[in-house]
Protein backbone atom coordinates (compact mmCIF):
# COMPACT_ATOMS: atom_id res chain seq x y z
CA UNK A 1 0.00 0.00 0.00
CA UNK A 2 0.92 3.63 -0.74
CA UNK A 3 2.44 6.02 1.94
CA UNK A 4 -0.43 8.04 1.03
CA UNK A 5 -2.72 4.89 1.48
CA UNK A 6 -1.81 4.57 4.87
CA UNK A 7 -1.99 8.56 5.60
CA UNK A 8 -5.76 8.80 4.19
CA UNK A 9 -6.74 5.37 6.12
CA UNK A 10 -5.62 6.75 9.38
CA UNK A 11 -7.44 9.81 9.13
CA UNK A 12 -10.72 8.13 7.71
CA UNK A 13 -10.17 5.69 10.64
CA UNK A 14 -10.22 8.14 12.98
CA UNK A 15 -12.46 11.19 12.12
CA UNK A 16 -15.11 9.73 14.32
CA UNK A 17 -13.84 10.19 17.50
CA UNK A 18 -13.19 14.03 17.51
CA UNK A 19 -16.29 14.91 16.00
CA UNK A 20 -17.85 12.35 18.59
CA UNK A 21 -16.47 13.76 21.45
CA UNK A 22 -16.92 17.13 21.07
CA UNK A 23 -20.75 16.33 20.84
CA UNK A 24 -20.15 14.74 24.15
CA UNK A 25 -18.66 17.92 25.88
CA UNK A 26 -21.45 19.87 24.29
CA UNK A 27 -23.95 17.82 26.08
CA UNK A 28 -21.72 17.07 29.16
CA UNK A 29 -24.22 16.33 31.77
CA UNK A 30 -26.03 14.16 30.08
CA UNK A 31 -23.04 11.86 28.68
CA UNK A 32 -21.76 11.33 32.84
CA UNK A 33 -26.01 10.61 33.18
CA UNK A 34 -25.88 7.72 31.48
CA UNK A 35 -22.69 5.71 32.56
CA UNK A 36 -24.80 6.18 35.62
CA UNK A 37 -28.02 5.08 34.40
CA UNK A 38 -25.49 2.12 33.37
CA UNK A 39 -23.89 1.42 36.16
CA UNK A 40 -20.51 2.51 35.85
CA UNK A 41 -18.81 3.25 39.27
CA UNK A 42 -17.08 7.17 39.35
CA UNK A 43 -19.35 7.99 36.29
CA UNK A 44 -17.80 11.41 35.65
CA UNK A 45 -14.52 10.83 35.81
CA UNK A 46 -15.22 8.03 33.39
CA UNK A 47 -16.41 9.73 31.06
CA UNK A 48 -14.16 12.19 31.06
CA UNK A 49 -11.27 10.14 30.19
CA UNK A 50 -13.39 8.61 27.83
CA UNK A 51 -13.86 12.26 25.80
CA UNK A 52 -9.91 12.54 26.69
CA UNK A 53 -9.53 9.18 25.10
CA UNK A 54 -11.83 10.27 21.81
CA UNK A 55 -9.71 13.07 21.53
CA UNK A 56 -6.12 12.04 22.37
CA UNK A 57 -6.02 8.90 20.66
CA UNK A 58 -6.50 10.10 17.44
CA UNK A 59 -4.42 12.70 17.13
CA UNK A 60 -1.60 9.92 18.09
CA UNK A 61 -2.65 7.91 14.87
CA UNK A 62 -3.16 11.02 12.93
CA UNK A 63 0.53 11.80 13.41
CA UNK A 64 1.96 7.99 13.90
CA UNK A 65 3.46 8.32 17.19
CA UNK A 66 2.54 5.48 19.37
CA UNK A 67 -0.33 4.24 16.40
CA UNK A 68 -0.44 0.81 17.96
CA UNK A 69 -0.62 1.40 21.38
CA UNK A 70 -3.24 4.35 20.41
CA UNK A 71 -4.78 1.82 18.13
CA UNK A 72 -5.57 -0.28 20.93
CA UNK A 73 -6.94 2.07 23.65
CA UNK A 74 -9.63 2.97 20.62
CA UNK A 75 -10.68 -0.71 20.65
CA UNK A 76 -10.96 -0.90 24.16
CA UNK A 77 -13.03 2.49 24.11
CA UNK A 78 -14.87 1.54 21.20
CA UNK A 79 -15.75 -1.64 22.54
CA UNK A 80 -17.03 -0.67 25.86
CA UNK A 81 -19.09 2.04 23.77
CA UNK A 82 -20.34 -0.21 21.85
CA UNK A 83 -22.15 -2.49 24.60
CA UNK A 84 -22.98 -0.04 26.45
CA UNK A 85 -24.60 2.18 23.99
CA UNK A 86 -26.07 0.18 21.49
CA UNK A 87 -27.32 -3.26 23.18
CA UNK A 88 -29.51 -4.17 19.88
CA UNK A 89 -30.74 -7.56 21.77
CA UNK A 90 -32.37 -5.63 24.41
CA UNK A 91 -34.28 -2.79 22.72
CA UNK A 92 -37.68 -2.79 21.81
CA UNK A 93 -38.40 -3.54 18.13
CA UNK A 94 -38.38 -0.58 16.42
CA UNK A 95 -35.02 0.93 17.77
CA UNK A 96 -33.53 -2.85 16.88
CA UNK A 97 -32.33 -2.07 12.87
CA UNK A 98 -30.83 1.14 14.10
CA UNK A 99 -28.94 -0.18 16.81
CA UNK A 100 -27.51 -3.27 15.23
CA UNK A 101 -26.56 -1.04 12.61
CA UNK A 102 -24.41 1.07 14.87
CA UNK A 103 -23.78 -1.98 16.40
CA UNK A 104 -21.87 -3.54 13.39
CA UNK A 105 -20.21 -0.07 12.53
CA UNK A 106 -18.29 -0.28 15.63
CA UNK A 107 -17.36 -3.67 14.77
CA UNK A 108 -15.49 -2.34 11.56
CA UNK A 109 -14.27 -0.09 13.06
CA UNK A 110 -12.22 -2.13 15.58
CA UNK A 111 -11.67 -4.41 12.88
CA UNK A 112 -9.56 -1.05 11.33
CA UNK A 113 -8.24 -0.77 14.34
CA UNK A 114 -6.84 -4.05 14.82
CA UNK A 115 -5.55 -4.02 11.29
CA UNK A 116 -4.11 -0.54 12.42
CA UNK A 117 -2.58 -1.93 15.34
CA UNK A 118 -0.67 -4.75 13.39
CA UNK A 119 0.92 -2.97 10.90
CA UNK A 120 1.37 -0.03 11.87
CA UNK A 121 1.35 3.91 10.82
CA UNK A 122 2.75 3.44 7.41
CA UNK A 123 5.76 5.00 6.13
CA UNK A 124 4.72 8.84 6.46
CA UNK A 125 4.24 8.73 10.51
CA UNK A 126 6.35 9.97 13.50
CA UNK A 127 7.33 6.72 15.24
CA UNK A 128 10.17 4.89 14.20
CA UNK A 129 8.23 1.30 14.14
CA UNK A 130 6.31 1.80 10.43
CA UNK A 131 5.23 -0.64 8.35
CA UNK A 132 6.76 -1.12 5.40
CA UNK A 133 5.26 -0.37 1.71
Amino acid sequence: MSALGFLIGRIALVAIFPISGYFKVMQWPAIAGVLEEAGIPYSMPVAAAGVAAEFILPLLILIGWQTRLAAFGLIVFTAVATYLGHQFWAVPAEQFFGQFVHFLKNMAIIGGLLVLASVGPGPWAVSPHRAKD
